[in-house]
């Protein structure tokens, strides 16, 4: 993918998310949200981040244990971090492609096949998206009007983990497919993508990867709660099990939507909770997903854009060609944070 395509799709992506913020605001009185913001105790700011940078710091530890699990083992600390934050704009490119770049830096930066690390993408996205599961349990069984999303997400995620285990039939599928005219051509980069697909749900990597993913998103629950606190929500552990179980749950949605980073689907699934759940004014419940929003999206995105100035040549990888069916694998797991901000 030529760089001037990445930063179109990007550029895209980016106007979309402007959209967004305008239709959030336009939720409730224009006027009200903007006080509302006004209002907000911006002393809690450098709190609601830190919780966002908790969450990426869990994250990249996740990341580069997959990185060694595919054999990416050359691929230093410092390098490996520049890869994560890097790929945190890529979430909001129209579909995703833009996220398939991380198995070419992968390949660039340490030899491994771009179709044995692409999974790493994937698995990030299946064990965030199990995390957030986690999460929202205790929610779902206080509030069964979500148990339908729960359950259909939760039954997809697992099945994809379990069916890469099962060795025997994933091979079987793999040779039945190479049979046929479409597939024989791309049959070597299939099998490798299912080999480090392999590698990186075994259980062992698997309870790993969902246990930092719930922890790290338990970090950007907190600074839900933080943001409801700044808008003069009253604190308790009631209010913060909502918190978390809103952030989480939106986060789903986001996923599930398949629209880039979650844009617009994890917004209103936010502001609708509050509204439903804590009865927020329809203008609080717009102030705080837009601060979310801000707080964990695209703070990551800038952070990413940040990465990018300082690393011209990060883009220059989009040379090599990742224009193949693993590469274009849909992530149903996306948590709608840059990617290393869904979730968030």
């Amino acid at each position: 993918m030529p760089a001037a395509t990445l930063r179109r799709r990007l550029i895209a992506g980016l106007i979309f998310g402007f959209l967004v913020i305008l239709a959030v605001a336009f939720l409730g009185d224009v006027r009200q949200v903007g006080a509302d913001l006004g209002a907000f105790d911006w002393r809690l700011l450098p709190l609601i981040l830190g919780c966002t940078l908790f969450n990426y710091a869990l994250r990249f530890l996740k990341w580069h244990f997959y990185l060694g699990q595919i054999g990416a083992t050359s691929v230093s600390w410092l390098e490996s971090a520049r890869m994560f934050v890097g790929g945190f704009p890529l979430a909001v490119t129209p579909g995703k492609v833009g996220e398939a770049l991380k198995g070419v830096w992968i390949h660039q930066r340490s030899g491994v096949p771009i179709a044995r690390a692409i999974p790493v993408v994937v698995a990030e996205r299946i064990s965030d998206g199990l995390a957030v599961l986690v999460l929202s349990t205790l929610g779902v069984i206080a509030y069964p009007a979500y148990w339908p999303a729960f359950a259909v997400v939760l039954g997809v995620l697992v099945a994809l983990v379990v069916l890469s285990q099962v060795r025997p039939l994933a091979l079987w599928l793999l040779r039945a497919a190479e049979r046929l005219p479409l597939v024989r051509p791309v049959a070597q980069p299939l099998r490798g993508f299912y080999e480090g697909t392999y590698a990186l749900f075994r259980p062992q990597a698997t309870f790993l990867g969902v246990g930092l993913g719930s922890v790290a998103w338990l970090g950007e629950g907190v600074a839900m709660y933080l943001v409801l606190r700044g808008l003069g929500v009253a604190a308790g552990w009631h209010n913060l099990f909502l918190a978390v179980f809103t952030l989480a749950f939106s986060t789903v949605i986001g996923a599930v939507s398949t629209l880039p980073g979650g844009l617009g689907a994890a917004e209103a699934s936010i502001a609708g909770m509050l509204t439903v759940l804590l009865s927020l004014s329809a203008d609080t419940a717009a102030a705080a997903t837009l601060l979310i929003r801000f707080a964990t999206l695209w703070f990551g995105v800038a952070l990413g854009l940040i990465v990018w100035a300082a690393s011209p040549g990060l883009l220059s990888f989009a040379s090599a060609d990742v224009e193949t069916p693993a590469a274009s694998v849909s992530h149903p797991a996306d948590t709608g944070e840059p990617s290393h901000g869904s979730p968030s």
